[in-house]
C-alpha cells in the first residue's frame, strides 16, 4: 500500500485571496502566488515516499465566474514547478450533489482505489473545515492550517499548523 498526502490548493499551496475574512482562489495565473516554503515542503514529503495529490473544490466554474481554462492553467503551472503527482478538481457547486466535492470524500476514495493508497496512514492537509471533514470521512489523519478565517472551523483535527512547511515537519516527524 502507498502513502499519500492529500492537499487542498488555495491557501495550502498557493496564497488564497481573502475578502471579508473568507478565502477565494486567485482570479488567474498572474494573480497566483506559491506560498513560502511550499516547494521545499513538497519535495521533502515526496522524497519521503508520499504521493502528493491535490484535491480542490473550484465551484466558481459551475457558478460561471471563473472559466475552467483558468483553473486548469493554474493547476498545470503548479504541476510543472512542484512535485505534485495528481490534481483532482471538483468543478461542481454545493447543489450539484457530486461525491467529489469536499466535505464528501469521493475524490480521496477514488484516488485511494486507483493508486492503492492506505488512507489510514495518509494525511489530508487543508485550510478549511471542508478539507478536514473530507479527510476524516476518508479515514485519513488531518492537518489544519489555521488562518483564522471568518467562517465555520473544523470540530476536531489531528494536528494544527501555520503553514505547509510546518505541516510537512509534523508529518515527517510522525514517520519516525
Amino acid at each position: 500500500m502507498r502513502l499519500a498526502v492529500f492537499l487542498d490548493r488555495d491557501g495550502v499551496i498557493n496564497r488564497a485571496v481573502v475578502r471579508d475574512g473568507k478565502p477565494y482562489p486567485p482570479a488567474n495565473l498572474a494573480a497566483m502566488e506559491i506560498l513560502p516554503g511550499v516547494p521545499d515542503a513538497l519535495a521533502a514529503l515526496h522524497d519521503a515516499g508520499f504521493m502528493l495529490i491535490v484535491v480542490t473544490n473550484q465551484p466558481d466554474v459551475a457558478r460561471g465566474t471563473t472559466p475552467m481554462a483558468v483553473v486548469k492553467e493554474i493547476n498545470n503551472h503548479l504541476a510543472a514547478c512542484l512535485p505534485i503527482d495528481e490534481f483532482r478538481t471538483c468543478y461542481h457547486d454545493n447543489g450539484d450533489a457530486c461525491d467529489c466535492r469536499k466535505p464528501l470524500p469521493g475524490a480521496l476514495l477514488s484516488a485511494a482505489r486507483q493508486h492503492g493508497i492506505d488512507l489510514g496512514q495518509s494525511y489530508m492537509v487543508g485550510d478549511r473545515w471542508r478539507d478536514i471533514e473530507a479527510g476524516q470521512r476518508a479515514g485519513c489523519k488531518t492537518l489544519f492550517i489555521d488562518y483564522g478565517y471568518a467562517e465555520k472551523q473544523p470540530e476536531s483535527v489531528n494536528f494544527r499548523a501555520q503553514s505547509l512547511a510546518e505541516a510537512a515537519h509534523i508529518i515527517l516527524g510522525e514517520m519516525k
